[in-house]
């Protein structure tokens, strides 16, 4: 398999308040993992600033322009409730774009089986006309728009298994029949979302855990919710919100999987993508606020994507 890993130093440049889980340091864990060997055949590429039409495709112009009104020449603005900005913020989430729209580029036009996109701030909880969640935009339903516009992707799954219900995401293709939602996360929990119940046109399926579930829960939600959904679907892609504060170290939440949960999990998505999809995963990082339990899952994650 070929795995390219999109990155970018402006990423680090993107501030929160100190004792903010959302900081640079979680790319700079990530990045020390990087290191050991067994990643040397794996292509690191410098994501370079998107398109702002990009952003178009799934936000109206109205919320990239309340974005723009809310950077600060100075200092840290919050604009909303725990989602807050610096100078270099629009920079950071805009090349973030680039690197979801690149990474998209890379998996049509046979440059890489997968690509793994390490960028921060996240975006599955930005909503069609709203930032929140530590999300500026939605990097992943961007992405899907992006392969449908680009590239003539008819059908675009997307599979979230952040902690944290993907509220912005399944908002913006709630009746959108040609992007499939999957989600596991945990409930009662942020944003509120992700009830079993909430099913859009047929398109959004709900994996909802409970506190203290873990791997066996979460491996059998993958196994009876996700994968029959997308076997059915046949999706051209799959993209991945790879948020990993599902670990059992993360402060914010307490499913306690651990890296091989991610392993399989990437290693389930695989499979599924080689049935249909040509191979074609783009990943995204997402959330994951424990530095040693990021590092070790993503670490984990994207050596699976680069062994196939």
């Amino acid at each position: 398999m070929t795995t390219i890993l999109y990155e970018n130093p402006i990423f680090l440049e993107h501030r929160t308040p100190e004792g903010h889980p959302e900081r640079p340091d979680r790319l700079k864990a990530l990045n020390l993992a990087l290191e050991h060997e067994r990643f040397s055949p794996l292509k690191r590429i410098e994501a370079k600033r998107g398109d702002e039409d990009r952003i178009l495709l799934a936000h109206p112009e109205e919320h990239l322009n309340a974005i723009l009104r809310e950077i600060p020449d100075e200092g840290i603005n919050q604009f909303e409730a725990d989602t807050y900005a610096s100078p270099a913020s629009f920079e950071a989430a805009l090349t973030g774009v680039g690197a979801a729209t690149a990474a998209i580029d890379d998996v049509f036009a046979g440059r890489a089986d997968n690509v793994f996109v390490a960028a921060r701030p996240p975006g599955h909880h930005a909503e069609k006309n709203r930032p929140m969640g530590f999300c500026f935009f939605n990097n992943a339903a961007i992405a899907a728009r992006h392969a449908q516009k680009a590239h003539g992707a008819e059908r675009v799954a997307i599979i979230d298994w952040d902690v944290h219900h993907g509220n912005g995401t399944q908002d913006i293709f709630w009746d959108d029949p040609s992007v499939l939602f999957c989600s596991t996360h945990q409930m009662p929990l942020y944003p509120g979302t992700g009830a079993k119940t909430e099913t859009g046109v047929g398109n959004i399926f709900n994996a909802p855990l409970s506190p203290n579930d873990g791997s066996d829960h979460f491996r059998e939600a993958f196994k009876s919710r996700v994968i029959p959904a997308v076997t059915n679907f046949r999706p051209d892609l799959i993209i991945i919100s790879a948020g990993f504060d599902a670990h059992h170290r993360d402060p914010l939440a307490q499913i306690n999987l651990v890296a091989d949960d991610f392993d399989w999990a990437t290693g389930r998505i695989l499979e599924l993508a080689d049935r249909s999809a040509s191979n074609r995963v783009v990943s995204l990082l997402e959330g994951g606020y424990d530095l040693q339990g990021l590092a070790e899952s993503a670490a984990t994650h994207i050596y699976r994507l680069m062994r196939g």
